[in-house]
């Protein structure tokens, strides 16, 4: 196949595992009508959570995640559907409109990329000083924060595998 990109190896992250808690953070999230500052634990209390980590909206992994994901319906599994990466709150409405994933609970916006630091799945980009982004990473958080699902993404581009995303889910 030939690919109009590289795939590149990315180096090794020290991440979240499961059975780790999950940090705690807030951030604006973003669903279909506003926005508003949340933390991961004001979620908790309605059941579990999915926290999506993806590249920039408008990027092509992004897109094909959250195509991916409303595609198989994952939220009719019981969890909170949320997204997080540096896009603003501006950028998260559109791509929520333009995927068509009101469903899910929101984007969190994460402009300076600290919660995926604190995740451990921070990329930095090739030649850019300062600059960085999640590199894709799924966490199923449940209601205590124990993370009971872990995925990273270990080259770019590379998508979860959505078999096991939807049977960790199952599992609920």
């Amino acid at each position: 196949m030939d690919l109009e990109f590289d795939v590149v190896d990315l180096p090794e992250a020290d991440h979240v595992e499961v059975g780790d808690e999950a940090p705690e953070f807030t951030r604006p999230l973003v669903n279909a009508e506003y926005w508003e500052d949340v933390a991961l634990s004001d979620l908790l209390p309605d059941g579990p959570v999915l926290l999506v980590f993806t590249t920039m909206d408008g990027a092509f992994p992004a897109t094909y995640v959250w195509n991916e994901l409303r595609d198989r319906g994952v939220e009719e599994y019981g969890a909170q559907v949320v997204g997080v990466s540096v896009s603003s709150p501006y950028e998260h409405k559109t791509t929520i409109e333009e995927r068509g994933i009101e469903q899910f609970t929101g984007l969190f916006s994460d402009p300076q990329n600290g919660v995926a630091e604190a995740f451990g799945v921070e990329n930095d980009l090739d030649g850019m000083a300062g600059v960085s982004e999640p590199r894709p990473a799924v966490f199923l958080v449940e209601p205590d924060r124990t993370v009971s699902y872990a995925w990273v993404a270990e080259e770019w581009p590379e998508f979860p595998d959505y078999d096991a995303v939807e049977a960790a889910l199952a599992d609920l």
